[in-house]
């Protein structure tokens, strides 16, 4: 018997169905002949908690610190434990093996620490599929691969879970002990993940506190040319009567009284257009969505929570069936996809008036760049499944947030936006005046997207014409700070982190790889930030807490920034390359925890508390106790840091689990 396992119960459907015989549906798996097909639920092992290495970790000691395992263990996860019994079973009975986990580093980690730990060691063959429709099963069945091949990637996924561990319950108990030590009765949670994020909102929150408004002036004037109006904005040049002290550095007029005075000896001043620069541009659609780029636009558009768009593309896609696999990092599509793509987007909206005027208007001949199967790694952009979406079936979310992703895979079949862009640059009494407009020549896709154009349209022009001041004015406006985080801000954030950091090297790696966290597990983070007590929401903004504050400042600085992610990528992916080996990585990581744990100061910890009492940051809110009392997010976050000795990076629950997020090792993988 050939035994095949996927990552997930959707791609084990997917192979199965793309088997030569019609498969029948058992406890945990499919059987078709002498293949049967099974599966894992997301990981269904984790690692070991510190008592079980050794009992006296139950209970959280400074002086057992760090904590290093010698023989690393895994165990089942409570709700994995009956699929974890139907691998066993069938494994015994296996003559071979086919790892299907998803082809990337967590992929080959999910399936192959299942094999390992069930006692599989013999010859094993690698099923990499990367499009669940069945001619794209077919093709990758034909074309199975030794799995001995793959063994870096393993070994690379690995290093990531055991350094994760060690980082994450180390740096927990060390921190949570201090607090204790400091007065603090309540789980102080370190990773390498979260903890950066939380960086990043207490600093945006102390910048905007410690912002300072400063006033400047825009000088205007309103010109008459030969066919019709416009107004320009005055630009500070290298020659110019209002240079010197009245600039700031970006150019911003600060003393108004020079601009006053040549607002008044403009009115009736005539000049020419001296440079004008026009041209045609076109902009092709917005590629289809990935989840983090989903999140941001349903923030932005509809209100909705990283982890809320989360859960119910989640719904969509697994109660619903109406769009592709979710967690995906991806905003391109496989090359075949666009052959059924006619048939699939009219089915898919027929049900929904707006959509299936958008798809009978699309041109499905159009190939946009969004179709690239180079681009396509693991999973591809989320797209509708074809599955007609009945809208008074779907809640409101679920009904905003098919739209949102059946429109961006239907404007790929629109033309491309052309707009016809104008630059004038006058001159008026030796000094320049800017304006700038925008034609719309072809709409495209423009109308299926509600955005606004600011740019007004400007008269036709000609270089060296004569332009007259009809009207000309100085208004005062002040220097704005920075905008607080929101969800969609803050998702934006992670992704980009290279924006925050000035390492040239450091800042390449982080654009090469995902930023801080995933598309799994970056709304997890963020709930886990709030559901601790360390970030709040004030109506759309994240804000920092006290306890946020105080966490931050009492860690080592380099805990606190996203630099650790990128020196780890580094060597994680020197390691999946067959460049460098884990042990080094491994034995690097643990000196370096010697070192931050060395720095844990209850005394510093102390001074941080009190300074963020008397900061203007919010406390953490009160949440309902389990028995309909209420009780500070910090009591709880207390109790809870002496039930469980094991704190890591958070991933996601499912959709239909109501309690906070679990921290485990890595990225919760579910169909």
């Amino acid at each position: 018997m050939r035994l095949i396992v996927a990552e997930k119960p959707s791609l084990a459907r997917a192979i199965a169905e793309a088997l030569p015989v019609k498969a029948t549906r058992r406890e945990g798996y499919l059987e078709a002949g002498d293949t049967v097909v099974s599966w894992c639920l997301g990981h269904l092992l984790e690692q070991a908690p510190p008592e079980r290495y050794d009992p006296k970790y139950k209970q959280w000691r400074l002086d057992d610190l760090p904590i290093i395992p010698e023989r690393w263990q895994l165990v089942p996860r409570s709700q994995a434990r009956s699929q974890l019994a139907v691998l066993r079973k069938l494994i015994k009975s296996a003559d071979s093996v086919v790892h299907a986990g998803d082809p990337d580093r967590e992929g080959q980690l999910l399936v192959q620490e299942v094999l390992n730990h069930l006692g599989w060691h013999r010859e094993t063959q690698r099923l990499l599929i990367q499009d669940l429709n069945r001619p794209a099963v077919v093709k990758a069945l034909d074309r199975l691969e030794d799995n001995r091949r793959y063994q870096p990637l393993y070994a690379a996924a690995e290093a990531r879970s055991r350094a994760d561990w060690l980082y994450g319950i180390n740096l927990t108990r060390a921190w949570t002990l201090i607090g204790r030590q400091a007065g603090f009765d309540g789980l102080l949670s370190v990773g390498r993940v979260q903890t950066p994020v939380l960086g990043l909102v207490v600093r945006r929150d102390r910048d905007i506190a410690a912002f300072e408004p400063k006033p400047f002036h825009v000088l205007w004037a309103d010109l008459q040319v030969a066919n019709g109006s416009l107004r320009a904005w005055w630009q500070p040049g290298e020659k110019h009567p209002l240079d010197g002290s009245c600039l700031d550095e970006q150019g911003r007029l600060l003393d108004p009284r020079p601009a006053e005075a040549l607002a008044q000896r403009l009115a009736g001043a005539h000049g020419h257009l001296a440079e004008l620069d026009q041209r045609r541009k076109r902009q092709a659609a917005p590629l289809p969505y990935s989840l983090s780029s989903l999140q941001i636009d349903a923030a932005r558009r509809h209100g909705l929570s990283a982890k809320r768009v989360l859960d119910v593309c989640q719904t969509l896609y697994e109660r619903h069936q109406l769009i592709t696999y979710p967690r995906s990092d991806c905003r391109y599509l496989p090359a075949a996809h666009h052959r059924e793509a006619e048939k699939t987007l009219l089915g898919a909206c027929r049900l929904d008036g707006e959509l299936r005027g958008w798809a009978e208007q699309a041109d499905f001949r159009l190939r946009s760049k969004a179709w690239d199967d180079a681009k396509v790694g693991a999973h591809h952009a989320l797209a509708p499944t074809g599955r007609p979406a009945d809208m008074d079936r779907l809640t409101r979310d679920e009904a905003s947030l098919f739209r949102l992703i059946a429109r961006n895979v239907l404007a790929q079949f629109y033309p491309a936006l052309e707009t016809y862009e104008t630059q004038a640059m006058f001159e008026i009494l030796d000094e320049r005046f800017k304006a700038q407009g925008r034609e719309i020549i072809e709409p495209g896709w423009k109308p299926l997207f509600t955005t606004r154009d600011d740019v007004p349209t400007l008269p036709l022009m000609t270089k060296g014409e004569p332009a007259t001041v009809t009207d000309a004015g100085c208004e005062a406006r002040e220097t704005r700070p920075p905008e607080p985080f929101t969800d969609a801000s803050l998702i934006k954030a992670m992704m980009n982190i290279a924006r925050y950091v000035e390492d040239p090297v450091v800042k390449r790696t982080l654009r090469d790889t995902d930023g801080l966290g995933t598309e799994a597990t970056r709304a997890s983070i963020i709930e886990t930030l709030l559901t601790r007590g360390y970030l709040v929401r004030d109506r759309k903004a994240i804000k920092a807490t006290r306890t946020g504050h105080a966490l931050i400042d009492s860690l080592p600085l380099a805990a606190t920034q996203p630099e650790r992610t990128a020196l780890w990528e580094q060597r994680l992916s020197a390691i999946a390359e067959s460049q460098d080996a884990p042990e080094p990585f491994l034995e690097a990581l643990v000196s370096d925890l010697r070192a931050l744990l060395g720095q844990a100061s209850a005394g510093r910890l102390n001074q941080a508390l009190k300074a963020s009492a008397q900061g203007a940051a919010p406390e953490a809110p009160v949440r309902k106790s389990g028995k309909g009392g209420r009780r500070s997010t910090r009591q709880s976050a207390g109790t809870r840091s002496r039930r469980t000795s094991q704190t890591k990076e958070s991933r996601p629950s499912s959709s239909s689990d109501s309690k906070p997020a679990r921290v485990r090792r890595t990225r919760k993988r579910t169909p």
